[in-house]
């Protein structure tokens, strides 16, 4: 059977070589965390401190961890991050997994109920493996703000050995240590629930505004344009759109991770200091890391999708 290559807007689960494409969504996963990771520490430290006790906003915060902690600053709890990557290859899997079983064994055959199920599955696959790294990496990323002495929101920050930071694995140990012997295994998922509320909303929000967006484009624009140009266009669209929403909700996500406090008692906290400010508490720098992180993932995504496919497919995409 012959297919036009309009008729394979979006590459399939049933098309990719899975021996390719599972290492291959890895290291891109880890160069895409390792060029976005400094904007997910600076928008964690603007969300947690109180008011602007330390940084007026996203220049100013990366300005003066520079200077004061130099570029490692940047990276504080990266490595650490870095385990991430098989909760983002369970994530793509289960998003790709997702949408093909919904195809063939359910009446949800359109594209965009597919892509909104299946980013919502996704999420809660991920979430679940990504937030005892999150609970560790935030503390890591606050050491910077504690040793500076800036006032950070919350009373239950964790108080770490003197000397701990000064290496690179020595924090990290400390913090394990010391979260397990204050909550015991449920300190890691502190904020799982706020996670669950943030982010898989806004994964199945993002999956369908990119799919909408992915088709939109294609259909107003010349049929030279190349396809992988539309879709890096339409991820980052996509991501400001969900950005503009959940900001507030994020914001309490990374408090409550942090402080280890009850949601309601930080939402009130939060809404209190900041007032309507709420919905622009690290904005700035979440729109920076989303339109990247966004623009990133998706040349990254695609591009091993295509250089995933089988042969038999190879004919029936276009880049």
């Amino acid at each position: 059977m012959e297919y036009d290559m309009a008729t394979v807007p979006v590459v399939e689960f049933h098309m990719l070589n899975l021996k390719k494409y599972v290492p291959l969504t890895a290291l891109s996963g880890f160069c895409v965390r390792g060029i976005l990771y400094p904007f997910t520490l600076i928008k964690t430290r603007l969300q947690v401190q109180r008011n602007n006790s330390m940084y007026t906003g996203t220049y100013d915060a990366f300005s003066k961890i520079i200077k004061g902690e130099g570029a490692a600053g940047l990276y504080r709890g990266f490595w650490l991050s870095n385990l991430m990557v098989f909760s983002q290859i369970s994530y793509i899997t289960t998003y790709e997994g997702v949408r093909h079983y919904l195809k063939e064994n359910t009446p949800f055959t359109n594209t965009y109920w597919r892509s909104l199920i299946g980013g919502a599955c996704a999420s809660l696959v991920g979430q679940t493996f990504m937030v005892p790294i999150d609970v560790i990496s935030q503390h890591l990323q606050m050491l910077g703000l504690q040793e500076a002495g800036a006032s950070v929101a919350g009373r239950n920050l964790l108080t770490l050995p003197p000397g701990a930071a000064r290496t690179r694995f020595g924090a990290t140990n400390a913090i394990i240590s010391a979260v397990y012997r204050r909550d015991g295994i449920r300190g890691f998922y502190h904020g799982y629930g706020a996670s669950l509320m943030v982010y898989v909303p806004n994964s199945a929000c993002w999956w369908l505004l990119y799919d909408f967006y992915n088709r939109q484009l294609a259909a107003i624009s010349p049929v030279w344009v190349p396809r992988l140009a539309l879709q890096v266009m339409a991820g980052p669209m996509s991501g400001i759109t969900i950005t503009c929403i959940t900001t507030p909700l994020d914001a309490i996500r990374a408090r409550v991770q942090v402080e280890n406090l009850p949601y309601g008692y930080v939402a009130r906290s939060l809404w209190k200091e900041e007032g309507m400010w709420i919905f622009t508490k690290g904005l700035s720098a979440r729109l920076v890391s989303s339109i990247s992180f966004s623009f990133f993932i998706i040349l990254g995504y695609e591009t091993v999708k295509r250089w995933s496919l089988k042969e038999e497919y190879k004919h029936m995409v276009r880049w």
